[in-house]
């Protein structure tokens, strides 16, 4: 007897606890904001080797974006070149190598941005200054002296395909490649004409890739 009643006391207690959270889910209504655009910056730095005039080529890079939706990406990015070109220049009688500095505007198309892997094509449109520096003195990290005769201003558009991998929030890896394309070179008996060339590397972002949160209750009035 006493367990029956004991039963009973438990459903009833049970059946007014299921009322009043379907009292107060009813207080309430549910947004998903989801569908709505959603905002992203973030700080990248990257490093890619590659090849100009069949020798070695770094590059280390630096940008900062603005994300769209996590589907197209707008910013700046400046880039440093080294080329150990190793030429000899008749002028100080020094084997010399290629140094470049150059940025402008990035843009970035991005497909499948919500996946955890996603697939971009970055471009980068701008310009920038190339010169040549003693090899010796990069070698032996000695002071780099560039005479106005050793520079010229270039410009440079580079193309490329990253895969992106979306590690959180806030970290995004990408690996890839690019095609960098510049302006001729009018520099005195240079033997490169151009800084025309693959280079592959990897990169990292830090920033906030998804602000806002996806989904919020309202109370009803």
């Amino acid at each position: 007897m006493n367990n029956q009643k004991t039963t009973t006391l438990l459903l009833f207690l049970l059946m007014c606890t299921m009322g009043s959270a379907q009292n107060d889910d009813n207080e309430y209504i549910t947004f998903n904001d989801r569908k709505n655009v959603v905002h992203g910056v973030y700080l990248g730095l990257s490093t890619y080797f590659g090849e100009i005039e069949g020798e070695d080529t770094y590059i280390g890079g630096l940008k900062v974006a603005y994300v769209a939706n996590r589907q197209f990406e707008v910013g700046f990015m400046g880039n440093v070149l080294y080329s150990r070109q190793n030429i000899f220049n008749p002028r100080t009688n020094n084997n010399d190598d290629i140094v470049a500095i150059y940025g402008g505007i990035h843009l970035e198309p991005i497909l499948f941005g919500k996946k955890r892997v996603s697939l971009s094509f970055p471009v980068l449109i701008g310009g920038g200054g190339v010169g040549y520096v003693d090899h010796n003195a990069v070698v032996n990290d000695e002071n780099v002296d560039l005479d106005d005769d050793d520079i010229d201003a270039v410009f440079v558009l580079e193309p490329g395909m990253n895969v992106l991998f979306n590690i959180s929030r806030f970290v995004q890896l990408e690996a890839g490649f690019r095609y960098r394309m510049s302006s001729k070179i009018e520099l005195a008996q240079s033997p490169v004409n151009r800084l025309n060339g693959f280079s592959g590397g990897i990169g990292v972002k830090l920033g906030v890739f998804n602000m806002g949160r996806n989904r919020y209750k309202k109370q009803l009035d």
